[in-house]
């Protein structure tokens, strides 16, 4: 129990509200108190420095009745003795009843005699304390004008003290005041403010979560007031956001998974980085490139295997076919281009550059080898693969607003095409670019100069695996 009113106290000290309140409730008290203190401790002041004026003048009466004095030096004389044997007297001057200085003792004071003889008093703060200075009027000694100046220290400290005791007093009202004021307050107002404010930020939480509504506190608060009128529309706004939200998660996911499917629809037919220039900037793209090295390939004998299978069974063997040259082009990272009927057409070095683009499709190709005869073994049936590839200068790009695909244009891809068409079944032929490229890391075979429709004579060469190297 008391580890909960602790809580609590904690909870409404650290509410920002409640301590304003609390600022305003102190800083009233303590305003009033002050107007009323200023005055007080004026009074208070007067009250010590008039006690002043009655000590000088009884002890200067008391001289005049017990040491009559012959002449003014005499009378002079006594006032020294009085300045000696009274540390609160610090000095003082004796003139005549028309203004004539007849002498000083100690300290000369600062009031002058016209305003001594016109009631005037004067405190002063020196470097060697507090001073007073005052006229004493001592009957019968109307031939005289004694100026007296006093040592007031003590009234500066017991002005403080009573400063300090005022101030200590006002400090208890307003600690007392202030406390049962925010005690009200705080069970009234603040508490339950505080409690819809956490109410307020469980609702924003499950509303961004999406998470069911938890156990508000308002729910348990039935007041007939303005503040209960709030906590009722608090209650009124979530249920009805939390109805619009629910209602756009839906179409949110909706949407989202729309996307998600023209995405990868998209992203099955161009490279992931054309995807996205077409997505920001519509309409054509084509892009130069110095060098890239394509590869067309071709299922032969594919024709006869059509009269021996069923169309279906015949769509089926290709798909897994080209399936299985799809991952291996994953493999590489390499981009495909298209697929024509029973012909496979791949490209590396675009639309990424890559220095390593022949070696790539090098490698791809013997791998496409690889695959056909598998699957000849394990179907038992008579068709072989015809590969060829080119290196040069190309144009990628998408053009039309129909129907998107990435294409290349270029002489460096008709030469690839006539390197496939007017090879051999089984084999991989290439042109002068790429075997240079290839150098001595693969085993090629020079296969001569041929007749390449379009260009004339031209020297190919047959890749005929990857070289070994000794570690």
């Amino acid at each position: 129990m008391t580890s909960k009113l602790l809580s609590e106290l904690v909870r409404l000290l650290r509410a920002r509200l409640s301590r304003r309140i609390t600022f305003w409730i102190a800083t009233s008290i303590v305003l009033i108190e002050a107007i009323i203190l200023i005055p007080s401790v004026y009074r208070r002041q007067q009250e010590l420095l008039a006690q002043y004026h009655r000590l000088s003048s009884g002890k200067i009466a008391w001289i005049v009745a017990t040491y009559p004095h012959q002449s003014p030096a005499d009378f002079l004389e006594q006032l020294r003795n009085l300045h000696r044997m009274n540390p609160d007297v610090v000095g003082g001057t004796l003139y005549t009843s028309d203004g004539e200085l007849i002498g000083i003792f100690g300290e000369p004071p600062a009031l002058s005699f016209e305003a001594a003889r016109e009631g005037q008093r004067l405190y002063l703060q020196t470097l060697q304390g507090d001073r007073y200075d005052l006229a004493c009027d001592v009957f019968p000694l109307d031939d005289y004008t004694i100026i007296l100046r006093h040592d007031a220290s003590d009234v500066s400290r017991e002005v403080w003290y009573f400063v300090l005791r005022i101030a200590g007093l006002v400090l208890i009202i307003s600690v007392f005041v202030t406390g049962a004021t925010m005690i009200v307050l705080n069970y009234l107002v603040i508490l339950p403010i505080l409690n819809l404010r956490e109410d307020l930020t469980q609702a924003g939480e499950a509303l961004s979560g999406n998470r069911p509504p938890p156990q508000f506190y308002s729910h348990s608060v039935h007041r007939r007031d303005e503040l209960g009128e709030v906590i009722g529309a608090f209650i009124q706004m979530y249920d009805r956001v939390g109805q619009a939200i629910a209602q756009q998660h839906q179409a949110e996911e909706a949407l989202r998974l729309e996307k998600e499917k023209s995405e990868t629809l998209l992203l099955n037919i161009l490279p992931d980085l054309i995807a996205d220039r077409l997505k920001q900037t519509p309409g054509c793209i084509a892009d130069g490139f110095a060098q890239a090295t394509i590869l067309f390939a071709d299922i032969t004998d594919f024709t006869g295997l059509s009269s021996q299978v069923s169309p279906t069974e015949l769509v089926n063997l290709l798909n897994q076919i080209f399936s299985a040259f799809d991952r291996l082009t994953d493999k590489y990272g390499l981009e495909k281009i298209k697929t024509i009927g029973d012909a496979y057409m791949v490209v590396g070095g675009i639309p990424t550059p890559r220095p390593d683009h022949a070696t790539a499709i090098a490698d791809l190709a013997l791998e496409m080898q690889r695959v056909v005869r598998e699957f000849r073994h394990q179907l038992d049936r008579g068709f072989d693969i015809r590969i060829g590839i080119n290196t040069g200068p190309v144009v990628a790009g998408v053009i039309g607003l129909k129907k998107f695909t990435y294409d290349l244009w270029g002489d460096a891809v008709n030469v690839a095409s006539r390197m496939e068409s007017q090879g051999e079944a089984g084999k991989i032929q290439v042109g002068e670019p790429t075997y240079r490229l290839l150098g001595d890391r693969y085993v090629l075979e020079k296969r001569g100069i041929i007749p390449i429709k379009g260009k004339g004579n031209m020297t190919t060469y047959w890749l005929l695996g990857r070289r070994e190297t000794n570690s």
